[in-house]
């Protein structure tokens, strides 16, 4: 009804004297203002949350702030970041939502939500806990050395900004070690279990020379069309930033972590032990999951999905030769050398690159919206493998670096096959390249391109694996044991991590979970639940994302029928880049609603 009375609206103005028409260009104007406020707080609140966070937004393909490593831990910087924040709040709520156009109340949403979100935060002491086995900027920097990363080396302002950054990480370093300090008199440290598992990473670190630090990789690595002067002036700068300040502010922290910080790291498990733990972790669960769903409701859908899955190994494992309880699937698997077929790290890659080819052939018929951005396969570099796991990497958002899935192999003959198809649908295409990249190329707000939450991003990844059934991917058995297997795993997170975080489970109950749910080895379940401890709720997102994508799909289904259109649902999910799970179930309603008139 709304529709034919905008048509009936302009047919009438189209008629009109020009003195009347000119009397609807105020109220024009005035949308395209309200629209054009909401677009300049949103570049506004993008740039501000890159400055604080540089290398985000390096991650996310957006080279401006290269140079930049940024002080998002100090105290100061931190409190004067949330003032910014609440002024944004202010101004967005001083524009009328219910005059924008669609679109525009998108972008509005979504900051508002984001604002909300980040703000909520602000009672908690993140930054008191910089580094984890997981993350942390030297760790992160090192990465980058090889330019294969997020950041590339390929030009001498490259070279110089990724200098610039190691130049900031010796204040970065002192300050974390500040904040560890006031963290352990406040009783807010991470895990003793977790950071034993860092201290090996940070002593790698630390270098005999300059020539042997992993820092001075791209010294070694020059590209041929650099000039000699550019050559030894690089040279002598990297040189001099390694010996003279980088690598004292390692060997401190290297340090610090081993003498000072773990013998005084709590030895509990969860965020529930920590001051204001419980809320904390409330809002950590909000913010990964963008649901009102409670700890105990997720831990319930958990248990829900762990016996689902089971029902499905109960089929399954007797095509592969297995006749025991179906709870024991994984075990069994695991300790079938035949699915281990592996002797070099380029065999691994090379499965990969052959699922990747028939997956362009396939994959036109489900999607018609895809990114233009090339995906390329590499293996992940030696330092980061002990604690990685297969990853993708965004493209850069000016066509310089394509999107990346990286393999993690850090021993071919122990590496799995039964979980390749499903990994790759998920880091690959058409799991976080389809979305990710896509978000360079529909032209949004850049707070929106190169932003997201977890539910939305991991969810869709997830629910990208559960297309590999309609393209004949798991015909055989083990490989649908391995989609399984994974899916297993994303319902185990939800009863592991809410368990730890919210029932006060100890860390050898988690993993003894994953190891009799998933038939992990001892040290893979250690890497997986050390892994929650240090980054609570952030596992959550993926299956309550998956979830919600599977029931919006099989909600149009039952609406529509035969003007359902796959292609068009996936479009319709997937053209307006990420948004919280409640937006998006709105707009899947809307699209249902205009598709069944």
């Amino acid at each position: 009804m709304k529709k034919l009375l905008m048509s009936a609206a302009v047919s009438t103005a189209l008629m009109l004297p020009c003195a009347h028409a000119v009397e609807v260009k105020p109220a024009a104007a005035a949308l395209s203002q309200a629209s054009h406020r909401v677009d300049v707080l949103a570049d506004a609140y993008y740039d501000a949350a890159a400055r604080f966070e540089p290398l985000n937004a390096t991650e996310n393909g957006d080279s401006r702030f290269d140079d930049q490593l940024g002080m998002a831990i100090d105290p100061a910087r931190r409190a004067r970041q949330y003032a910014l924040y609440k002024g944004f709040v202010k101004r967005l709520r001083a524009i009328d939502r219910a005059s924008l156009p669609e679109k525009a109340q998108i972008n509005y949403d979504i900051l508002d939500y984001e604002l909300t979100t980040e703000l909520r935060f602000e009672q908690f002491p993140t930054h008191l806990l910089p580094i984890t086995q997981m993350d942390s900027m030297p760790v992160t920097l090192a990465n980058y050395a090889n330019g294969q990363s997020a950041q590339p080396l390929t030009t001498v302002k490259q070279y110089k900004a990724y200098l610039n950054r190691l130049d900031q990480l010796p204040a970065w370093i002192d300050q974390a070690i500040a904040n560890m300090r006031e963290g352990v008199k406040r009783g807010v440290t991470e895990p003793k279990a977790a950071m034993v598992s860092a201290v090996p990473q940070f002593k790698k670190l630390v270098a005999a020379t300059p020539e042997q630090s992993i820092f001075y990789t791209p010294v070694s690595n020059f590209p041929t069309g650099f000039s000699a002067a550019d050559k030894k002036g690089l040279t002598a700068a990297y040189r001099a930033t390694i010996a003279g300040k980088l690598n004292p502010a390692l060997a401190r922290l290297a340090a610090y972590l081993e003498n000072d910080y773990v013998p005084a790291a709590r030895t509990s498990t969860g965020w529930a032990a920590l001051p204001q733990g419980a809320e904390w972790y409330r809002a950590r669960v909000a913010s990964q999951t963008t649901t009102t769903l409670t700890p105990e409701q997720i831990h319930a859908i958990g248990l829900q999905e762990v016996a689902r899955i089971q029902g499905e190994f109960a089929i399954v494992g007797p095509q592969m030769g297995y006749t025991g309880p179906a709870g024991g699937l994984p075990n069994w698997v695991a300790a079938q050398d035949k699915f281990r077929p592996f002797s070099t790290d380029q065999q691994v890659i090379d499965v990969y690159r052959k699922l990747d080819a028939q997956l362009r052939v396939k994959l036109p018929t489900m999607f018609t919206l895809m990114p233009k951005a090339p995906l390329d396969l590499r293996l992940e570099p030696e330092l980061s493998r002990e604690t990685a796991s297969d990853h993708y990497s965004a493209p850069a958002a000016d066509g310089s670096r394509p999107g990346v899935f990286w393999s993690v192999v850090n021993d071919p003959k122990q590496y799995g096959s039964t979980g390749m198809v499903t990994l790759f649908l998920h880091e690959g295409q058409p799991g976080h390249h389809f979305h990710i990249a896509l978000l360079q190329e529909l032209g949004l707000p850049n707070y929106r391109k190169f932003g997201g939450n977890n539910a939305f991003t991991e969810g869709w990844a997830l629910y990208a694996e559960t297309l590999g059934k309609e393209m004949g991917l798991f015909d055989k058995p083990e490989d649908y044991f391995g989609h399984l297997n994974d899916e297993m795993l994303r319902a185990a997170r939800l009863v592991v991590d809410t368990g730890m975080h919210s029932k006060l489970w100890s860390r050898e109950q988690a993993i003894a979970y994953m190891r009799d749910t998933l038939g992990y080895s001892e040290a893979d379940a250690k890497n997986q639940v050390e892994r929650y401890m240090v980054w609570p709720g952030q596992a959550l997102g993926y299956k309550i994302g998956s979830l919600k994508i599977v029931e919006l799909r099989q909600r149009a289904q039952a609406a529509l029928g035969a003007k359902f259109s796959l292609p068009k649902f996936h479009e319709i999910v997937l053209k307006d880049g990420t948004m919280p799970l409640s937006l998006l179930e709105a707009k899947v309603d809307r699209w249902i609603a205009q598709q069944s008139r």
